[in-house]
């Protein structure tokens, strides 16, 4: 992955919790994360695909869980992982006009790759999907079998582009350019130090609401240009969606990880998040402990993390949460897309003399 720009706490934006190495999903072991960012000369096309691969580009599933806030939305295979409790497949995250596109891709990329072992299988890829058709020409389906491949061979750990990057490439929130975001955190158990990744595409939320660091600086920011959507667009302000990925390698089952899923809502709440009616809320969290789980015929034994120490890991849900989506503005920038429209990222010179009014600005170390 490229160089990462200035983040969030890089800008002395206050945050709870204690970050890992990358402060990004990929502190938690073997994951990897790939982008396809799609844009051209031609400004009908801003769009892209993220991939999220939970053991790497290997088969070997988790134990998941998922839950929607708000479900004007789409994400595939959730079925299966509510009656099985596994996730088998990558994360595929994209705009909402490719997901049948990306979901037939991954399974062609599984036949051509040697993804199953066995000769018989079947599998219900997980895609999900945010609406980027404000910036993007969300009819001219430019995501293509070959960015699908890109996100997914090129996927790795360490640290990650945000912003205007993958299947974020073409999303905004709270009326400002946003797109992908991602932090995580460590925390204690019972004397053993678990970590909490999360991965976020954003693209949702009304301005009035924004909230950063606990100060309403939505209600404050002012003077800001002409955003230049065209007149034509049926959505409503803070219509959007945002779909929240959340990584542990703390030993949990799947209705713990549901649980955990649930508390993506509090995260998104801190920013200025209500789940409005026309946003696709959609979440989805994993364990990558008990690697020998999943077995088709032979009785296995797992380890699960008490119910009464889960607390540690809602708030770092949360914690992450909130600061991904941040993470996801800082570093998005202004972009032209379709039809004219204008995405200006947010003003961040403004937004740090909003938050000193507030005494809430942290001494930026190193």
């Amino acid at each position: 992955m490229s160089k990462q720009k200035p983040r969030a706490r890089d800008l002395g934006i206050p945050f709870e919790g204690i970050p890992g190495e990358f402060n990004a999903i990929t502190d938690v072991a073997g994951i990897e994360v790939g982008y396809s960012t799609i844009i051209s000369e031609d400004p009908k096309i801003r769009t892209g695909v993220t991939a999220i691969l939970p053991r790497g580009k290997h088969y070997n599933p988790v134990f998941a869980g998922w839950h929607a806030l708000n479900g004007n939305g789409e994400m595939t295979g959730t079925t299966w992982i509510t009656e099985s409790g596994f996730l088998e497949t990558p994360i595929m995250i994209t705009n909402t006009n490719s997901v049948g596109t990306v979901r037939d891709s991954v399974l062609k990329w599984f036949v051509e790759t040697g993804w199953y072992k066995e000769e018989n299988w079947y599998t219900y890829p997980v895609v999900a999907e945010t609406y980027d058709g404000i910036l993007n020409d969300i009819y001219g389906f430019h995501v293509k079998e070959k960015h699908v491949y890109e996100a997914l061979n090129n996927a790795r750990s360490g640290n990650l582009q945000e912003g205007n990057t993958g299947g974020g490439t073409g999303m905004r929130s709270f009326g400002f350019k946003a797109g992908t975001g991602t932090a995580s955190r460590l925390i204690h158990i019972n004397e053993k130090t678990y970590t909490v990744g999360t991965l976020v595409q954003s693209n949702f939320g009304e301005k009035k609401h924004l909230t950063i660091a606990g100060v309403p600086v939505g209600k404050e920011i002012s003077n800001l240009p002409d955003a230049g959507l065209h007149t034509t667009h049926p959505f409503k302000e803070g219509d959007g969606s945002i779909v929240v990925v959340v990584a542990t390698d703390a030993p949990l089952l799947p209705h713990q990880l549901k649980r955990i899923a649930t508390r993506v809502s509090l995260g998104i709440g801190a920013v200025g998040g209500y789940g409005n009616n026309g946003s696709g809320d959609i979440f989805i969290t994993f364990s990558t402990a008990n690697p020998d789980a999943f077995h088709r015929q032979n009785t296995t034994k797992v380890e699960q993390l008490s119910n009464d120490a889960m607390n540690p890991l809602f708030e770092a849900t949360a914690q992450s949460v909130e600061e991904a989506i941040i993470n996801a503005m800082i570093a998005a920038e202004t972009m032209e897309g379709h039809n004219g429209s204008i995405m200006h990222k947010l003003p961040q010179q403004q937004l740090l003399e909003i938050l000193k009014n507030y005494n809430r600005i942290s001494p930026i170390i190193g």
